[in-house]
């Protein structure tokens, strides 16, 4: 009987192959790769200090202090961070496409999304992942929390389904650019401003924000939901705090779409002449 473990190693090898290539690429030029950490981190950090500046004026924001915002935008952005460290890459897909690269991929006998997914990974966003996961513990140490096994398990689950949700909204913006021609500012705007919005309480939507990125990119799975059931808060009117533990529905949900994309875009695709 063949050993699985075994098996695994010989199937993802050529994609392991090729990461640590990107990776020892990434940290061969030294003065380039800490320039673009110590961008990224500046990037994040200004982003968690717009919500700093936010409540000079204000008390509570969406229902929740500081610290409770603190845990939003932790979980938020670090959730992003992670799978933009993995995934962003697939935002080239564009430039494959105009310059007929993708066409490459398929004489190689692997799936097409796997090669894109594996063809690159922006360690830079290291950086950025360590200032959500400053901000989420800095929230979790300061807000009173009940804890308990159930509320360990409910934030474990939420920031994987959190990162998987984003992951696929990359997935799901690579399949859309099959149809659109220099599209990549429209998906961005749900990508990105998905990301935005995920770190912001959904509280303070109307209601057509809401069923954009609370149900159909369910960005207030990511974040907002989990961190109000976290802290037994009420919720609001269309997302009451119990959806919070629905986090790795709303993920499977947004991959479902993406790979639904993907699939019809590659079908659609007739390589880089047409």
């Amino acid at each position: 009987m063949a050993d699985p473990t075994s098996s695994v190693a010989v199937l993802t090898r050529p994609y392991r192959a090729v990461l640590a290539s990107r990776i020892r690429s990434q940290r061969s030029y030294r003065a380039n790769f800490t320039v673009d950490l110590v961008s990224s981190l500046l990037v994040g950090i200004v982003e968690l200090a717009e919500v700093g500046v936010l409540f000079l004026n204000v008390d509570r924001l969406g229902g929740l202090e500081l610290t409770q915002i603190l845990i939003v935008f932790g979980l938020a952005d670090l959730a992003f961070s992670v799978a933009d460290l993995a995934f962003g890459h697939c935002d080239n897909l564009p430039t494959y496409l105009r310059a007929g690269t993708l066409d490459v991929f398929y004489l190689r006998p692997q799936p097409l999304l796997l090669q894109l997914i594996t063809s690159d990974i922006s360690l830079r966003r290291l950086a950025r992942a360590m200032v959500g996961l400053a901000s989420l513990v800095t929230g979790l140490v300061l807000v009173d929390i009940n804890w308990s096994f159930a509320a360990v398990a409910l934030l474990l689950v939420s920031a994987l389904s959190g990162i998987a949700t984003f992951a696929a909204m990359f997935v799901w913006a690579a399949g859309a650019q099959f149809f659109l021609i220099d599209g990549a500012e429209a998906t961005n705007a749900f990508v990105y401003g998905g990301r935005y919005a995920a770190s912001q309480p959904a509280s303070v939507w109307n209601r057509p924000l809401k069923v954009v990125f609370g149900f159909f990119f369910p960005m207030a799975f990511t974040a907002y939901l989990p961190t109000v059931t976290l802290l037994g808060l009420p919720g609001t009117d269309l997302m009451p705090s119990w959806l919070g533990w629905c986090a790795p529905l709303a993920a499977a949900f947004t991959w479902a779409m993406a790979l639904l994309a993907w699939r019809i875009g590659v079908r659609h695709y007739r390589g880089g002449g047409g």
